[in-house]
């Protein structure tokens, strides 16, 4: 029974799957091949990222993480999330453990939360694309209006939360080692 309760939502999905399948055909038909390219793609990105943590974990002490994007880190931690997050590829749900990890070992709220938006708004490989499909000046105010609000709301978000609820953020961030 808790194993039901725990994959409640796939349960409930593929339910809904196959009564579309049975009574409107071409889109439930359309909506399994969707689900299942959309499983096969999250199964060929979570696995090395996990292992990518892993190795984060193992490699990266949590003092050397903590010193350069913890509490006195300064403008070089915002700039070493600014790094992480551009370079990143896969989608932002990937991005998700990553914070988590970085929480784990002392990163900065606010740190981790621009990670987060640099994440969903300005990886390069989406600039790139973004330049070639919608132009230069484009992809420049987006990135000139995203980054400098998802610092601003990190500040803020990071100002507004008590410390308490970080530490048991953190506290619940799971161990990977």
């Amino acid at each position: 029974m808790k194993q039901v309760k725990r994959y409640r939502w796939s349960i409930i999905l593929f339910m809904v799957i196959a009564a579309l399948v049975i009574w409107k055909r071409p889109i439930g038909v359309d909506a399994f091949t969707i689900s299942v390219t959309n499983l096969k793609e999250m199964l060929l990105l979570v696995p090395p990222i996990f292992v990518l943590m892993g190795l984060m974990d193992v490699w990266i002490p949590k003092e050397t993480l903590t010193k350069y994007m913890g509490k006195g880190s300064g403008v070089l931690g915002y700039l070493i999330a600014l790094v992480l997050g551009s370079v990143a590829a896969g989608a932002l749900y990937i991005a998700f453990p990553i914070a988590s990890l970085l929480m784990k070992k002392g990163a900065r709220l606010s740190i981790v939360l621009f990670f987060l938006g640099v994440w969903s708004t300005s990886k390069l490989p989406v600039l790139l694309f973004e330049i070639a499909s919608l132009g230069l000046p484009f992809t420049l105010i987006h990135v000139g209006v995203n980054l400098p609000l998802s610092l601003l709301f990190a500040f803020l978000i990071e100002k507004i939360e008590k410390t308490e609820s970080v530490d048991a953020l953190r506290e619940k961030a799971p161990d990977r080692a």
